[in-house]
């Protein structure tokens, strides 16, 4: 059986695939910096036989592989099915003591990037020694930048990505640490937020301390515009769209204990659903800002730096990641998602191209669990093999069942 067959193949070369991630994980490279990791791919791909194109959208890599088995259908011949891995790491300084912990201080792969971009590599190698299995194309997209506006994808198709071939499919999965490994999960329709980034300046009046009746204090109003702000989620969204609101950062500018500073500056995230609502927030933002600001002697300026829509998972492709995963790790060990507010730049395909965007389990049962972004991400190393696996075995049914559709 062809899943039999897979499997044998993503145990022979388990460790390889290892060895590879913990090469990753040893050079991560920030985002819109990933030239070591571009070449390393690059490397990879060409001793499989492959001809890589590097550098589109900067520091991203492509491939394509064809199918040998025979077809006189000329559709199933040009038909593509794309997947797609991200591999920048994050600015956090490691703590996991791992002997193969981060070589470069203050860089750390903590959002599984590195685990991401082997799984794939070990796919493409399983999948070259069965070409004889499918008809079609199956084309390879590592994708920098994942973690930095504008956002990988979009950089790589504004660089030509699809003018040649536009896929038909495309699926890409991350690493869920909260998820035992040997589990999968998927979610159709909505699935991840979209997200943009707030950058207010609250310019007051500074002063003395202790006079504070000739100044305007952009700290106060700082702290007015933040609890007004709630009202956004609160009376403004409605009920059944989820939608979260957070201004991580205020900072002065220039104050001290008996100083009041002429300025502060505080930054933050919206994410939501549904793009009307989000234009709207906005808006409301904006005047919640301003108008607080005006009404208190203040002014304030705001930044809406627009990030990444929400991911949209197709019916179809997302139904057959299921099928799939249930066939090749059991259903018990399948799960349908909840909504999560996170967000992620696979939204501009899934834009573009039907998609899923799925979960693969990382936790080793019976160990803290260490959640994603943080210094002491761990990765059941077992999840790989079981990665490479299931990501060959859905790209090779993903082309078969064009005929069925």
């Amino acid at each position: 059986m062809l899943i039999d067959r897979i499997k044998e193949l993503a145990h022979a070369q388990r460790e390889e695939v290892i060895e590879w991630r913990r090469w990753m994980h040893r050079h991560p490279d920030l985002s819109q910096e990933e030239y070591g990791t571009m070449e390393f791919v690059a490397e990879r791909l060409r001793a499989m036989g492959l001809e890589p194109k590097t550098g589109i959208g900067r520091t991203g890599v492509t491939a394509l592989l064809k199918g040998d088995k025979e077809t006189g259908d000329q559709e199933i011949r040009q038909y593509c099915v794309a997947l797609r891995s991200d591999y920048d790491a994050l600015p956090i300084t490691e703590c996991t003591g791992l002997p193969f912990a981060s070589e470069k201080p203050g860089v750390m792969h903590a959002c599984g990037h590195d685990m991401h971009t082997c799984s794939l590599l070990g796919a493409i190698k399983i999948l070259i020694q069965l070409k004889d299995q499918f008809s079609g194309t199956l084309m390879f997209i590592f994708e920098p930048s994942e973690e930095k506006y504008p956002g990988g994808a979009r950089m790589m198709m504004e660089d030509g990505l699809f003018d040649d071939i536009t896929p038909n499919e495309i699926y890409s999965f991350h690493c869920l640490p909260e998820m035992d490994c040997g589990k999968v999960g998927m979610r159709k329709g909505k699935y991840m937020a979209s997200t943009d980034e707030l950058y207010w300046t609250v310019k007051g009046l500074g002063g003395h301390g202790a006079t504070p009746h000739l100044s305007v204090d952009p700290i106060v109003v700082a702290s007015h515009i933040v609890i007004a702000l709630q009202q956004v989620v609160s009376r403004n969204a409605a009920p059944m769209m989820p939608t979260v609101l957070t201004i991580g950062k205020i900072q002065e500018v220039g104050g001290r204990t008996n100083i009041i500073p002429d300025t502060v500056k505080m930054e933050g995230i919206i994410r939501t659903f549904d793009e009307k609502w989000r234009l709207e927030a906005h808006e409301k933002i904006r005047k919640i800002s301003t108008g607080v600001a005006e009404a208190m002697g203040a002014e304030c300026e705001l930044f809406i730096d627009y990030g990444y829509p929400y991911v949209f998972n197709d019916d179809a492709c997302t139904q057959q990641v299921h099928d799939n995963a249930c066939a090749y790790v059991g259903e018990e060990n399948v799960e349908w998602l909840d909504l999560r507010m996170t967000a992620e730049d696979f939204a501009f395909f899934a834009q573009k191209i039907p998609a899923c965007y799925f979960r693969i389990g990382i936790h080793e049962p019976g160990t803290p669990f260490s959640n994603l972004h943080r210094p002491n991400l761990m990765v059941d190393e077992r999840s790989l093999e079981l990665a490479n696996g299931l990501i060959a075995y859905n790209a090779i049914m993903a082309l078969q069942n064009k005929i069925k559709r």
